[in-house]
């Protein structure tokens, strides 16, 4: 995949210019049809998941946190005839989440490359979220550490739309993917707003 700068960014910026600027938000995630089952997982074991499984129960959604959720469980689910709709990972890392499972930052990659391949394989609907704000992404254990990063890139840049408190995208990280790749953003302010938000995702 090639990667994203300052200037290839900009000739995307230019062109939706030329072609009467960016969409509105409410016309993009239209193009976004997410149902349930929801599958509710991570990349990089951040305790993420246990706060949007509070906002899912509340929508009326039918969904499962799986923690270490496999390409083969989605298989499982489709050849037992009640296949998962749409997928939710939640992006940022823990060294502690990552150490109490037992996995590393490469395994955790990995499986959620092909997590993300085989959700699109049976024409999942990929929700990307990131709900910590900026303190889960400035939490590296050492210098040089940026295994949250590593989770962002693995996850939103690969999802049909993106889910994310307004305080992570400070830096406008999360914007700028939007922007370069047209995939949809929708932001929040507060937690409590956090059900308002995938309620949009899921017309509820």
């Amino acid at each position: 995949m090639m990667r994203q700068t300052p200037w290839t960014v900009g000739l995307v910026a230019l062109a939706l210019v030329q072609a009467g600027g960016p969409r509105s938000l409410e016309a993009q995630t239209s193009e976004v049809t997410a149902e349930d089952p929801v599958l509710l997982t991570s990349c990089g074991q951040s305790p993420g998941p246990t706060f949007v499984k509070l906002f899912l129960g509340r929508l009326g959604l039918d969904h499962e946190l799986m923690e270490q959720a496999t390409a083969q469980d989605l298989v499982a689910r489709q050849q037992a005839g009640n296949p998962f709709k749409s997928v939710i990972i939640l992006t940022g890392a823990s060294l502690k989440g990552m150490g109490a499972a037992g996995v590393s930052m490469r395994e955790e990659l990995i499986r959620t490359e092909a997590l993300i391949a085989e959700a699109k394989r049976q024409g999942m609907t990929v929700i990307g979220a990131h709900v910590e704000g900026m303190d889960r992404r400035a939490q590296g254990a050492s210098p040089g550490d940026n295994s949250d990063e590593m989770s962002i890139d693995a996850v939103m840049p690969f999802a049909h739309v993106m889910v994310v408190r307004q305080d992570g995208d400070e830096d406008r990280r999360f914007s700028v993917i939007s922007e370069s790749t047209g995939i949809p953003l929708v932001l929040f302010e507060k937690n409590m707003e956090m059900g308002d938000a995938f309620g949009k995702v899921y017309r509820k």
